[in-house]
């Protein structure tokens, strides 16, 4: 909305035209949705609080978790209104690629809102039945990677780029390519679910991957930088700087709630939107790859989790890790919650270090 009013005052005032520059509108995004947090976090706590939405805290899991019970969840809600509002005031409204990922961002989220709300409120552990939640995210996804693929004008769309490697890459066609956007949207929304379990664990990796995302969508979006970098230029795709930008802003706002000890969680309103937002901009950008090593710690957790599962069935009740996902295993081993936290941190700062120098390192 303000870039559409900067272009129509540009045309008297020129010096509105500096609007036009998606790295300033990406850095004004940030800044917009990180004051929206400030703002609106402390409204958004005391009405979850008001509507006694608590998380309930397994009786299973370390018995440091307890003390958590009752805290506020469904907060990836103020991360949502964050971002949405945001988006909407810096985003170029014309460009499909940006309601592409604000729509599978919101889909996820009211799929995520519909869990934590019947857990909550009709206080049932359950939530939303899992062949449920897996359904819904499986017609979202599946429907945002048929759109994809056949909206798709340049061959270079359909191929799975192998970083570090200047001419490796394997065509998928229609077919494949639909098959690993499904995986990858689907995959990353539940990978950073499962690691929404400490405070601040899943927000922060979200985060800076969202702000190592925003340079490839910018240089994707870029025919001379794409072509100087041997990366596939994808018209349009520049713009979703801005809403990584309102993303990492929003997730920072956020985290000064979410922060040890938390005020309010994310719940999975919050956790399924963002996963999936990112997984959404890694296939447009055919950045899958790199999103698996920015992400490692998402896709750690995720595979502790099914190993867990699987040796728990074929072993007779035996277990890999003291319990899963990966987080709880260190705790369990005598770490802190802050250890594992910020450690987890430093993991995913030296990953997004890693996948940034695949944009030259090739």
């Amino acid at each position: 909305m303000l870039l559409m009013l900067a272009q129509w005052l540009s045309q008297d005032v020129r010096g509105f035209n500096v609007f036009g520059y998606i790295t300033l509108r990406t850095v004004l995004a940030a800044m917009t949705a990180l004051i929206i947090s400030f703002l609106a976090g402390p409204r958004v706590i005391r009405w979850l609080a008001a509507k006694k939405i608590g998380q309930a805290v397994r009786q299973d899991g370390p018995q440091t978790h307890l003390a958590k019970s009752g805290t506020p969840t469904m907060g990836g809600v103020l991360i949502l209104i964050s971002i949405g509002i945001t988006t909407l005031l810096w985003g170029d409204l014309t460009n499909r690629y940006v309601w592409v990922v604000l729509i599978v961002t919101l889909g996820y989220g009211a799929i995520g809102w519909y869990d934590d709300w019947k857990k909550v409120v009709y206080r049932d552990p359950r939530g939303l039945a899992s062949r449920w939640k897996y359904f819904w995210q499986s017609v979202l996804g599946l429907a945002v990677a048929v759109y994809l693929a056949f909206s798709s004008t340049v061959p270079a769309q359909m191929e799975l780029i192998v970083p570090f490697f200047k001419t490796v890459s394997y065509p998928l066609g229609v077919v494949g390519f639909i098959i690993l956007t499904y995986l990858v949207i689907v995959g990353t929304s539940n990978a950073v679910n499962l690691t929404d379990g400490l405070d601040g664990l899943a927000i922060m990796p979200t985060v800076m991957i969202a702000a190592a995302l925003a340079i490839f969508s910018y240089v994707a979006g870029s025919s001379v930088f794409a072509k100087y970098l041997l990366l596939p230029y994808i018209p349009g795709a520049g713009e979703l700087a801005v809403f990584l930008g309102a993303m990492a802003g929003a997730g920072l706002g956020f985290l000064w709630f979410n922060a040890y000890p938390a005020e309010v969680f994310m719940g999975d309103v919050g956790a399924l939107a963002l996963g999936a937002a990112l997984g959404t901009v890694a296939v447009i950008v055919r950045q899958e790859i790199v999103l698996a090593i920015m992400g490692g710690v998402f896709v750690a957790e995720t595979l502790s989790v099914a190993a867990q599962v699987l040796y728990f069935k074929h072993s007779g009740g035996k277990r890999i890790f003291r319990m899963a996902p990966l987080h709880h295993h260190y705790e369990l081993g005598g770490w802190k919650e802050t250890q594992v936290v910020v450690r987890f941190w430093i993991i995913t700062i030296m990953l997004v270090l890693i996948g940034l120098s695949t944009l030259k390192l090739r």
